[in-house]
């Protein structure tokens, strides 16, 4: 059995899916240094090119090979512009499980792409990858990241209480750590009926050498 993801490409109607290369450098940087991203993730900041260099040629290529994870570039279908980032992580291959989180780019949000996104990622994994759950973490306070776990048909499990750190700007304009909770949400194989049936079906999968 495979305890590591393939290189892949997931197609919908407006976006693919694919590994992240250098090209996406300055695009990735940009992304990262936004407001929100740093109100709800980890991510350092301020966010350097030499950083998204480091990510993408370094630490996500490490994390498929070692089968912990894997990242995907966001990108639209026309434009071939980067939209965001879905990522896998924690993954368990005995019981079928990983995490799935994503990250969308300021100019890029309201439009449905990380639902679109996410929902691929996810038929993609319980589907043809065999997975029996993913799991979706956020924070309390983060309702945009709610609804696109509730738009894909996940399930709310419960909160983790004051489980994650949020960063919100102090008056001398820097980041501060504040604890909050965790709403663990979960999808599984027959959560997907009638999910997303305008999105790739099987046949919107290929595989990259």
């Amino acid at each position: 059995m495979t305890s590591t993801f393939p290189n892949i490409s997931i197609s919908t109607e407006r976006l693919v899916l694919r590994p992240l290369d250098e090209d996406d450098v300055p695009a990735l940087a940009e992304m990262m240094n936004d407001e929100q991203v740093a109100a709800w993730t980890s991510v350092p900041q301020p966010y350097g090119e030499d950083a998204a260099r480091r990510w993408i040629t370094e630490y996500a290529s490490a994390e498929r090979i070692a089968g912990r994870g894997l990242d995907l570039a966001v990108t639209e279908f026309l434009t071939q512009r980067l939209v965001g980032v879905v990522r896998l992580a924690r993954t368990n291959w005995h019981i079928r499980s990983t995490e799935l989180s994503y990250i969308i780019a300021p100019w890029a949000r309201g439009e449905g792409y990380a639902s679109e996104a996410a929902l691929a990622t996810a038929q993609w994994l319980l589907g043809d990858q065999k997975f029996e759950r993913i799991e979706l973490r956020t924070a309390a306070d983060n309702t945009a990241a709610q609804q696109v776990a509730q738009k894909i048909g996940c399930i709310s499990e419960g909160v983790l209480r004051n489980a994650c750190i949020v960063h919100v700007r102090t008056e001398d304009g820097t980041w501060a750590d504040v604890r909050s909770d965790y709403i663990v949400w979960s999808l599984l194989p027959e959560d997907l009926e009638g999910a997303g049936e305008e999105l790739a079906g099987s046949d919107g999968f290929t595989s990259w050498n």
